[in-house]
C-alpha cells in the first residue's frame, strides 16, 4: 500500500466522505450536507503534511461530542462522561456492513494487540450503529464479541432512536448516514484525555497506523 504521507490534501480529505458499504453509490452530495458539528462550528479539516501521526492529522481538532445512547446491556451510556479516563476510539457503522465496518473493527483489534497492554486496557472503543432497525443491543453485543474476545478492553456498542443517532453524528462532526444507515462515514476518531481528537483514520489506514498513533496519544 502506498504511504499516505505526501498525498494531496484533496485526496486525503476524501476519507471524510460517506461510503456506501458493498455498493457503488456516490456519496459526495450527502457528505457535503452532513459533515457538520451540532454546535454550528465548521468541521475540522484534514492536513497530510507529515508530523507525528500515521493517520489523518486534524488541523483543527475535533472536540469530543456529548450524547447519551443505549449500550448493549440496555442502559444509558453518556459518551463524554464515560470515556474520559483514557484514549477513546469512536466509529459509526452497522453490523451488516460487508466491508468497511468489519475491516475497521479488525484493524482496531490488531492495534490493541500491538500496543502496550496497559494502553490497550485504558482505551475505550465505541461503535455507534447507523442502522438501529436491525442493530439491537443483543445484535451489537454478538457482533463486537467477534473482535474483542481476547482483548483487555471490551468494545462498547451503542444504539438509540434515529433522531438520537443523527444528533450523535452531527455532534461528532462526521457525515450523517443515509440509505438506512448503509452509506456512512469511514472516519475513526481518536480522542485523547483532553477531549480532543488530533488524529483520525479512514479505510486507507492500517492496524499498525492506529497502534502507532494510539501509543502516541496515550503518552501525551
Amino acid at each position: 500500500m502506498t504511504s499516505r504521507r505526501g498525498l494531496p490534501a484533496l485526496v486525503v480529505a476524501a476519507g471524510l466522505l460517506l461510503t456506501g458499504c458493498g455498493g457503488g453509490d456516490d456519496p459526495a452530495a450527502a457528505a457535503a450536507e452532513g459533515h457538520d458539528h451540532s454546535s454550528g462550528e465548521a468541521p475540522a479539516t484534514v492536513e497530510d503534511t507529515g508530523g507525528p501521526y500515521e493517520g489523518l492529522h486534524l488541523q483543527d481538532p475535533y472536540q469530543k461530542p456529548q450524547f447519551t445512547l443505549t449500550d448493549t446491556a440496555g442502559a444509558p451510556y453518556d459518551f463524554q462522561a464515560t470515556t474520559g479516563a483514557g484514549p477513546t476510539l469512536l466509529f459509526f457503522g452497522y453490523t451488516n456492513c460487508p466491508d468497511v465496518c468489519p475491516t475497521t473493527m479488525s484493524d482496531v483489534a490488531v492495534a490493541l494487540r500491538k500496543v502496550d497492554p496497559a494502553v490497550a486496557a485504558q482505551t475505550t472503543v465505541v461503535f455507534v450503529t447507523t442502522d438501529p432497525a436491525r442493530d439491537t443491543p443483543e445484535v451489537l453485543a454478538e457482533y463486537l464479541d467477534r473482535f474483542d474476545s481476547d482483548l483487555p478492553t471490551s468494545f462498547v456498542g451503542l444504539t438509540g432512536e434515529q433522531a438520537q443517532l443523527d444528533q450523535a453524528q452531527l455532534a461528532a462532526g462526521v457525515p450523517q448516514a443515509v440509505d438506512g444507515g448503509q452509506t456512512h462515514s469511514t472516519l475513526l476518531l481518536l480522542y485523547g484525555t483532553d477531549g480532543e481528537a488530533d488524529v483520525a483514520f479512514d479505510a486507507e489506514n492500517t492496524g499498525a497506523d492506529i497502534a502507532h498513533d494510539l501509543a502516541l496519544v496515550a503518552s501525551q
